[in-house]
Parts: structure tokens; sequence; C-alpha cells
């Protein structure tokens, strides 16, 4: 297992494994937790869980707050992932999600698990979830995907690898997104315009309105 010291590198984190998504144009640094939040975050997490299935075995772990409802429709997600590879589980707290999103980290039982929040996490519990992917990787041999979603336009979660804003931009017939880099450990802040293409979809530079 890494030291403390070497998680928070950035010489280290530029040696890291990245899973490449949306037809390569962006990244993901692996053994990490990252942050989606805006209107659209639950494709994002799709989009996520579909790169991980393409090169992965093992079911997608989706945890959410029971209290808010059901969880993601199956047939909705079936253009972008396999949806017969996921396990829901309902929660009652988000205490109770936290520390089962850790578990499952650290165990390796999963190569992404994806935790629907209702609130931020402190600083110490993005910590505790961080170490418990790279416990993770010594039972899967590669190290599992941490993804948080959180409400709210900005997001906001202390200490993730990286935080992603996405919102639709539809137009007509044709399904669009604008998806923003808020923030990253080693790269900069960014805008890109995602389209479906024939094998799913891809992201290219924003379009200036």
């Amino acid at each position: 297992m890494h030291t403390a010291a070497a998680l928070l590198d950035c010489r280290y984190h530029n040696l890291r494994p990245s899973l490449s998504l949306l037809g390569g144009g962006i990244s993901l640094v692996e053994g990490r937790l990252h942050e989606a939040c805006g209107p659209a975050r639950w494709s994002f997490a799709a989009w996520v869980a579909g790169a991980v299935q393409s090169s992965r075995q093992g079911p997608v772990l989706w945890l959410h707050l029971g209290w808010q409802g059901d969880p993601l429709n199956p047939p909705g997600l079936a253009a972008f992932c396999a949806p017969e590879r996921f396990l829901f589980v309902a929660i009652s707290k988000m205490d109770d999600m936290l520390w089962s999103m850790e578990e499952s980290l650290r165990a390796g039982c999963a190569p992404l698990v994806v935790a629907d929040a209702a609130e931020l996490p402190t600083l110490t519990q993005v910590r505790r979830l961080h170490l418990a992917c790279e416990q993770g990787a010594g039972v899967l041999g590669v190290p599992p995907l941490g993804l948080l979603l959180t409400p709210g336009e900005k997001g906001g979660a202390p200490g993730v690898e990286s935080r992603w804003h996405l919102a639709p931009r539809h137009k007509a017939a044709h399904a669009g997104w604008h998806l923003s880099r808020l923030r990253a450990r080693t790269a900069p802040e960014a805008q890109f315009s995602v389209g479906l293409g024939p094998k799913g979809p891809v992201c290219g530079p924003a379009h200036k309105s």
C-alpha cells in the first residue's frame, strides 16, 4: 500500500493509470475518488460505468438513499452501459452510504462504486475513500474507481481527485451535453461538448455560443 505522502505527490499521480472515456476525450485517474455534479450527473456516471465495463469484470455498485426514490431505470442506462451488471443498494443515511462505499472499495468487490449522495462528505471521509481505493487494488489487481454524485451546480467535496459538471444541451433530435472539468490534481479547468457517435458518447472542445 502506498504512503499518504505518495498519495499527495503530483509526480506519483502522473504515473498512475487512467480510465479513458467519451471516445478518449477525457480520462479519470484510477484508484481515486472523483466527483460529478450538475443536472446530468447521472449520465456522466453511466458513461464512466460503460468505460469500466468495457475493460473490467465484476459489477458496478450503485449506492443511493432509499428515501430519495427509486434508483435509475435500467432501460435508460442501456444506451451507455450494461444495466445487468449493476447492483443497486438502497441506504437510509449518508454516513452509512459513505461507510458502505469505503468498505466496498477496500474489499475490491467491484471495479466501480458510485454513491448518489444528498450532501457533501468531509475531507476526512474523502481521504478514507482514497485509501480504500488503494487497498482494493490488492484484490482486483487494478485499483477500483470511486465516483461521488453530489447535489447542486458546483459540487464541492473536498480533496477529490477531480470534479466534473454535466448539463444537457440537447437540440431537436440530437442529444448533447456540456461537460466542465471544474478541478483536477493533474489537469487544468476545461470545457467540452459531448454528442452521441456511432459507438456512444464522444467529446470535443466546447463550442462557443
